[in-house]
């Protein structure tokens, strides 16, 4: 079925739902317009996937299209791989991101040089989701934030939603994108957040930040669950008097530099929030970008607000280890005192 026709089958509807049934919608919809699209990880199938982002989809589907694979990430992503070098557009997942260790080789040595390796005869439009991040008390392979790793490597985009709508429309886009995406949900959000969710088939554009909040006084730049915080010591630092602007980086690879840049010049001043450790962070690299090409705009330094350099701790201290609201006001403070 064409994506046209298959469009035209389905009704727009607007609904009502958290971030799963955001990614569950996304998943849906493209599976009806495009039957390249397959989906397949550990019980994702069956059972739905375990946070149940996949319910439905092997009922509507069938099981040619969506698979369940031994608990092998590596097999999964692996087979995600030369599925998508043969013309499939595979969506797999991998049930937390602590477990996505195996899957590097495939992802490193082949999905993200595919096109390169062939000098662009082939391409790799395979998707990788994974639930990442604290605060749904877990163990500690079950809450890690490395998105920085995926980062760093040439060749792949790496695409983290913060609300149901972003996510809807962000996934939809990765689909489409003809090469490798990791897209990391933050679990803690799965269900925090209920807002309306227009079913249009509507992809939001990937490689741009989203501002959630004008302001003029500094620059709060955020991304995932952690934009829950940063809105809300935006809120507070608003009854102080200060008005902080809020972006969601949304695409951490590769960075929106011109919106954090044409920000900072306004406003003088930025602070990074983000759940991760702090050395070699996605915040650093901010930090860096707003060194290089924005240093003259600033009247104070840059301050991150993260995670510590040390191994998630087990549940009853994961909120000393996850950067607090007031944490963020505090540091918000800071730079304005320059």
């Amino acid at each position: 079925m064409s994506q046209s026709s298959a469009q035209k089958d389905q009704a727009s509807q607007t609904v009502e739902g958290v971030l799963l049934d955001a990614v569950n919608l996304a998943l849906h919809y493209e599976m009806a317009s495009d039957d390249t699209v397959v989906v397949l990880g550990e019980d994702v199938a069956t059972n739905g996937g375990v946070f149940r982002a996949t319910v439905g989809l092997k009922d509507k589907f069938g099981f040619k299209r969506v698979m369940d694979t031994p608990l092998a990430d590596a097999l999964i992503t692996g087979m995600a791989v030369g599925m998508a070098s043969q013309g499939l557009k595979p969506v797999c997942e991998i049930q937390f991101m602590g477990f996505i260790f195996p899957a590097f080789e495939h992802l490193f040595c082949h999905a993200a040089r595919l096109r390169n390796r062939t000098r662009g005869r082939m391409s790799c439009p395979m998707v990788l989701r994974a639930p990442y991040g604290g605060g749904i008390h877990a163990p500690e392979h079950h809450s890690e934030s490395t998105e920085a790793i995926f980062a760093h490597v040439p060749g792949i985009r790496v695409v983290i939603p913060s609300s149901p709508a972003r996510a809807y429309g962000l996934l939809l886009a990765a689909i489409r994108d003809p090469d490798p995406v990791v897209f990391l949900e933050p679990k803690r959000i799965y269900r925090a957040q209920s807002e309306r969710v227009e079913n249009d088939g509507v992809a939001l554009p990937l490689d741009v930040c989203f501002t959630l909040r004008q302001g003029h006084d500094l620059t709060l730049i955020s991304w995932g669950a952690m934009l829950t915080e940063t809105l809300a010591a935006a809120e507070q630092l608003s009854q102080q008097g200060i008005e902080a602007e809020v972006i969601d980086l949304a695409c951490i690879k590769p960075i929106d530099k011109s919106t954090i840049l044409d920000s900072v010049e306004k406003t003088g001043r930025c602070v990074i929030v983000c759940e991760a450790a702090k050395s070699g962070s996605v915040a650093a690299e901010i930090s860096a970008i707003i060194a290089e090409e924005g240093l003259t705009s600033l009247m104070a330094p840059v301050i991150r607000v993260s995670g510590h350099d040390t191994v998630m701790p087990l549940f009853k201290l994961e909120q000393q280890y996850m950067p607090s609201v007031d944490q963020v006001v505090i540091a918000a403070n800071k730079v304005m005192e320059y």
